[in-house]
Order: structure tokens, then C-alpha cells, then sequence
């Protein structure tokens, strides 16, 4: 029962996107508005895959997979403008952070002149994960969270992309 009512969750989630693509790890949502990707969502699996509905959505679409293929490739689908002027500094910082290479909250939250809790809060709210890889931000003792989750199949992406970029 309980099952069937996550599944029935996911799929409402579903029918507010403008795509939902399968990529290796599972699922993955895409929200566009206005000619920019919105919003890019880890989605649970089982949620049912939504051909691209707009010519941006089917661009972004294009470009993860691609992304998929080869992590070096730029993102060239335009970006809503989101967060507040911390989280962009936050987003910033994580963006720099090098494939196959990791970096502690703490270790970003002193670049930043910050609180760990803060960059993590941060990391949690960001649109655009994939483009803003925000899987390569761990604790100091190990995995740490991902997409506001400390557990579950969220956690199993976060290990997925680490291992797929080869992160030490």
C-alpha cells in the first residue's frame, strides 16, 4: 500500500514537469518557463518518463544526456535566474569544484565565510543539480546528505554520480 501511494505521489510530481528523461541513476525532471530551465528534479523511481512538451525542455533533455556521455560538455540551455545572493555564491563555489573531486560543507563554508549548515542548506535548495553538481559536496566524515535527504534512493544517486565521476 504504501507502495502504490508513493507511486501515485511521483507521477503527480510528474505531470508538472516538462520532462521527466531516464537517465542511468533513475528518473530526472525538467521545469522550464519563459525560455530557461527552471528547475531540474531527482525524481523517485518508478516515476513515469514525460516527452519533452516545449523546445527547451527537449534541449535540456538533450544536453543531460549528452552530460551523460561526456561529464565535460557544458550545459547550453540558458538557466532561470534563482537563489538569493548567498546560495548563488554557495552554487558558484560548488560549480568550480573540479569532476571526480570532492569538497566538504565545511571546506566551502570557509571559503565562504560561512556555517557549514548554511552551504549545506544551501546545496539542498539548489535548481540545478547535475549542471550545479552539488553530489560533490560530502560532510568531513563522509557521504553526508543530498537533495535535502540523508537516506534512501537519493543517497544511492549521490553514490552513483561520485562513482560514475570517478570522485576520491
Amino acid at each position: 500500500m504504501v507502495k502504490l501511494t508513493f507511486e501515485a505521489g511521483a507521477q503527480d510530481l510528474a505531470a508538472d514537469l516538462d520532462a521527466v528523461i531516464a537517465l542511468p541513476f533513475g528518473p530526472f525532471g525538467i521545469r522550464c518557463d519563459d525560455g530557461a530551465v527552471r528547475e531540474l528534479v531527482f525524481l523517485p523511481p518508478g516515476t513515469a518518463l514525460v516527452t519533452p512538451r516545449t523546445a527547451i525542455a527537449s534541449a535540456a533533455a538533450h544536453a543531460l544526456r549528452a552530460w551523460i556521455d561526456d561529464p565535460e560538455l557544458p550545459f547550453p540551455v540558458p538557466l532561470a535566474d534563482q537563489g538569493t545572493p548567498f546560495r548563488r555564491r554557495v552554487w558558484a563555489e560548488i560549480s568550480a569544484i573540479p569532476r571526480g573531486q570532492t569538497r566538504s560543507y565545511g571546506e566551502l563554508a570557509a571559503r565562504l565565510g560561512s556555517a557549514p549548515r548554511a552551504v549545506g542548506q544551501a546545496c539542498g535548495a539548489n535548481p540545478f543539480p547535475l549542471v550545479v553538481p552539488c553530489h560533490r559536496v560530502t560532510s568531513a566524515t563522509g557521504l553526508g546528505g543530498f537533495a535535502n535527504a540523508r537516506g534512501g534512493w537519493l543517497l544511492d544517486v549521490k553514490r552513483w554520480l561520485l562513482a560514475f565521476e570517478g570522485a576520491r
